[in-house]
C-alpha cells in the first residue's frame, strides 16, 4: 500500500471518528436534555425530587429512614420498611438485596469472649439469619407502636425474638429423618444470654442451649412453628426488605398499624391520620399489579403540613 492509500484511509476514518462523535457525543445527549426539560418529563429526569420549605428532603422514588442520628425511631412520623441498602439502609450508591432466603434459619454466633470484652456481636462475627431478622424485627415494630409481643408474634419465632430453630442429632430412617433423637440442641439460643431454651423438650428429650464453637450441623434442623397465629399482626413488609432496598412504600396495614403512634404523638384523632394515609395511597399499577402502596416521605410531608409540631420537629434536608 502505497504513502497516498494510507493517508486516504486514515483520512476517512478521522472524518467518520469525528461525524459520529458529534452525533452521538454531543447531538443526541443535547436532545434527550432537551426533550427531558418538556413539562411533565422534567420532574422524573431530574430524580423525582421531592422539596419542602425550599430544601430538598428526598425522593419519590427512593426510600428513607425516619430516625436520629442514634437510628431511634422518630415517633412523629410513619416509618419505612427495612433496608439492606448500605451500612445504615437506603443508600443508593449501594443497592441490593441481602440475598437471604427461606433456608436461612440458623444464626452464626458471635464469640461471647469478644462480646464480654466490648466488642458489638456483628464484631465478635454474630450474624443473624433470614429468620431471625425477622422475629426480632417484628418484636420491635410491636414495640415501636406500643403493643405487647403477643402481637409482634410469628410462627417460628421465640419469645426472646430469634428463630426458633433445632438441631436434632441422632440415629435417622432411610428418607434422613431422625428417630428416636439422643441431643437436641435450641441453635439460636446460646447458653450465654439463654436462661432456658423456648422447648423444655422435643420428642421427650431436654432441649440444650447453644454452645459456643460446638458444632450442631450432623443434626437434622427442624424449625418449630410455635403457637404463633397464622396471619401476624405486623405484617409482612415491617419486617422484610424490598430487593432494591430502596422502595419507597409501605402497604396499608402498616401504614396503618402506625395510626395509633402518629395520633397519639401529635395529638390528634386517629380517623384524621386514617385520611391522610387514604389521600397518600395509590391503587394497584395500571389497576391490576401488585397491591395499593403509601408512599413514606409523602405522606409524613402532609403530616407536617397538616398537623405540624413546631418548626424544629420537620423533616431534615435529605443527606444522600
Amino acid at each position: 500500500m502505497n504513502i497516498g492509500n494510507l493517508i486516504r484511509l486514515h483520512w476517512a476514518a478521522l472524518r467518520a471518528l469525528l461525524v459520529l462523535t458529534a452525533i452521538t457525543g454531543l447531538a443526541y445527549p443535547v436532545v434527550v436534555w432537551g426533550l427531558a426539560q418538556i413539562p411533565g418529563l422534567k420532574d422524573k429526569a431530574d430524580g423525582s425530587i421531592v422539596t419542602a420549605n425550599g430544601k430538598i428532603v428526598g425522593s419519590s422514588l427512593i426510600g428513607q429512614l425516619f430516625t436520629d442520628a442514634k437510628g431511634n425511631v422518630l415517633p412523629q412520623y410513619f416509618q419505612s420498611r427495612p433496608s439492606n441498602a448500605g451500612t445504615n439502609g437506603y443508600d443508593p450508591t449501594a443497592s441490593g438485596a441481602g440475598n437471604l432466603g427461606p433456608e436461612s434459619i440458623v444464626d452464626t454466633p458471635g464469640d461471647p469472649a469478644q462480646i464480654k470484652a466490648g466488642k458489638s456481636a456483628a464484631d465478635a462475627g454474630f450474624k443473624a439469619s433470614l429468620l431471625t431478622q425477622v422475629c426480632t424485627r417484628s418484636y420491635g415494630v410491636a414495640d415501636t407502636e406500643g403493643l405487647d409481643h403477643a402481637a409482634g408474634a410469628r410462627p417460628f419465632c421465640t419469645s426472646d425474638a430469634v428463630g426458633a430453630v433445632l438441631s436434632v442429632i441422632g440415629p435417622r430412617d432411610a428418607t434422613g429423618n431422625v428417630i428416636n433423637p439422643t441431643r437436641v440442641i435450641s441453635v439460636n439460643q446460646p447458653c450465654e444470654t439463654t436462661k432456658a431454651p423456648f422447648a423444655a423438650t422435643y420428642e421427650g428429650v431436654r432441649v440444650e442451649c447453644a454452645k459456643y464453637g460446638e458444632d450442631y450441623t450432623t443434626g437434622q434442623i427442624v424449625a418449630v412453628r410455635g403457637s404463633a397465629p397464622s396471619d401476624p399482626q405486623v405484617p409482612a413488609d415491617a419486617v422484610t426488605a424490598s430487593g432494591s432496598g430502596l422502595d419507597p412504600d409501605i402497604s396499608v396495614d402498616y401504614a396503618d398499624l402506625q395510626v395509633g403512634r402518629i395520633a397519639k404523638v401529635r395529638h390528634i384523632s386517629a380517623d384524621q391520620v386514617r385520611a391522610l394515609v387514604k389521600d397518600n395511597t395509590s391503587g394497584r399499577a395500571l389497576g391490576f399489579m401488585g397491591e395499593p402502596r403509601v408512599n413514606v416521605l409523602q405522606l409524613n410531608l402532609a403530616l407536617d403540613k397538616r398537623y405540624p409540631l413546631g418548626s424544629s420537629a420537620g423533616l431534615r434536608p435529605a443527606t444522600s
